[in-house]
């Protein structure tokens, strides 16, 4: 998917998603993020196909329909959801797709673990809604919503790592039957968005 395709890393931090990325061969990755600091880090471990630039992700200075492909992880609950999503469908070129893995935050119990740990999260942190996801539907033409984690959240600290855990694996086709079922989605504690601009 990402081969030969021009790319946006989207709140790349130091680099860390974007030098996974370039492995699958794409033409070129624009990693932006509005941190000097983790920018510098990445620029350091230089790639010919990544070029970093400082930018503010909510009002980029880019082109419009730029990218084949924007994606980011763990960044739009930083932000202004509304401007950002607005930013990344100018970006994208036409047939163009995002992906993105966010926090969900309609399950009562983690609502609650959030709570009671603030000092573990950014306070500018909002992890998205239902509503969100209807905002991206209203943007984009197809939307595809992945949810994870419920079981395999609740017994996390049964097994020291989910790589090679059979209680992990398990628990993870157990979320996915549940999830299937549209009552339990907001259960989910993150989601993966797939959304194609029209």
């Amino acid at each position: 998917k990402a081969k030969d395709k021009n790319i946006l890393d989207f709140g790349c931090g130091n680099g860390v998603h974007a030098e996974k990325v370039v492995n699958f061969n794409p033409s070129k990755i624009t990693a932006i993020d509005i941190s000097e600091k983790a920018i510098e880090i990445a620029k350091s471990k230089k790639h010919e196909k990544i070029e970093y630039i400082v930018e503010n992700c909510e009002n980029t200075k880019l082109n419009s329909s730029s990218f084949d492909i924007v994606y980011g992880i763990g960044i739009l609950h930083h932000l202004n959801l509304n401007k950002a999503v607005n930013e990344i469908a100018r970006l994208l070129k036409k047939n163009g797709s995002l992906i993105f893995i966010e926090p969900l935050g309609t399950n009562p119990f983690i609502n609650l673990y959030r709570k009671l740990t603030p000092g573990s999260r950014s306070k500018d942190e909002h992890p998205l809604s239902f509503a969100d996801i209807k905002y991206f539907e209203s943007l984009f033409g197809k939307v595809k919503i992945n949810y994870y984690g419920f079981f395999t959240l609740v017994f996390l600290p049964l097994y020291k790592s989910s790589k090679d855990s059979r209680l992990f694996y398990f628990l993870s086709k157990i979320d996915r039957i549940l999830f299937k079922i549209p009552f339990f989605k907001f259960l989910a504690w993150s989601i993966l968005i797939e959304a194609k601009k029209n």
